[in-house]
């Protein structure tokens, strides 16, 4: 009996060891997998908060704008700058090229520039991840001698974002839309819409540099410029 006893004990205490030792296997389990989840949690934030960032710092090219030639004029006394003005459509695929002189250098693009919320611009959303703008005309601001040229005529389908060669009344319509909320800041005021307001960003151009107009994913327009690398001066490129 006591023999029988010892190993009753004997076993009892393996058994609780066993159940202790299972108890405290799967509480370490259990926070292995808690533990990978909210590292696999963490990891997929930082990584989706990264791509929010990205997503409200990004820009995409929208024109490029290149000095052709300075002339100057005996008659007025001024210095002629003609520029070449690409613009790249929707696709980033360069349009015809458009040439424009001005009596100055100081010039200026007059556009119009449809701003989305940020929680949009954030999710990167199909049709609003980004701000939707247009050239409406280039000038240069000189009172009463101020000179511009047209490049959108108002209420028109951008060349940049036209859809196909023939009318399409529906696109009509959208951009029709567009050309009120951007000249009517209080038609403007729907669900997802930041705002809606004119631009005209401009600068100093010069020979030799390489200006490339840009939009901000979540703002306006605004122009950077490169010198022109040293082995393309003074050549044609075919």
């Amino acid at each position: 009996m006591k023999r029988q006893s010892r190993y009753s004990v004997k076993n009892v205490r393996i058994m609780i060891r066993s159940i202790v030792a299972l108890t405290v296997l799967g509480a370490l389990t259990w926070a292995g997998f808690r533990g990978y989840g909210i590292y696999q949690r963490t990891v997929m934030e930082k990584k989706m908060l990264q791509q929010i960032i990205q997503r409200l710092k990004a820009d995409s090219r929208i024109a490029e704008v290149l000095v052709t030639g300075v002339e100057y004029n005996p008659v007025t006394k001024q210095h002629m700058t003609t520029i070449k003005f690409l613009e790249y459509n929707s696709d980033g695929k360069p349009l015809w090229p458009k040439y424009f002189t001005f009596a100055g250098n100081v010039i200026q693009f007059q556009s119009l520039v449809v701003r989305f919320t940020d929680d949009l611009v954030e999710m990167g959303d199909e049709f609003k991840g980004r701000s939707v703008f247009l050239f409406w005309k280039v000038f240069i601001l000189e009172g009463e001698k101020t000179q511009e040229y047209e490049i959108t005529k108002i209420n028109e389908v951008p060349a940049g974002y036209k859809v196909g060669d023939s009318r399409n009344e529906f696109e009509e319509q959208i951009w029709q839309r567009f050309w009120i909320f951007a000249l009517n800041s209080q038609r403007a005021m729907i669900k997802g819409i930041k705002n809606a307001q004119i631009e005209a960003p401009g600068t100093k151009f010069v020979p030799g540099f390489l200006y490339t107009l840009k939009i901000e994913h979540d703002g306006g327009i605004r122009i950077d410029a490169q010198k022109i690398p040293e082995i393309l001066r003074g050549e044609t490129i075919y």
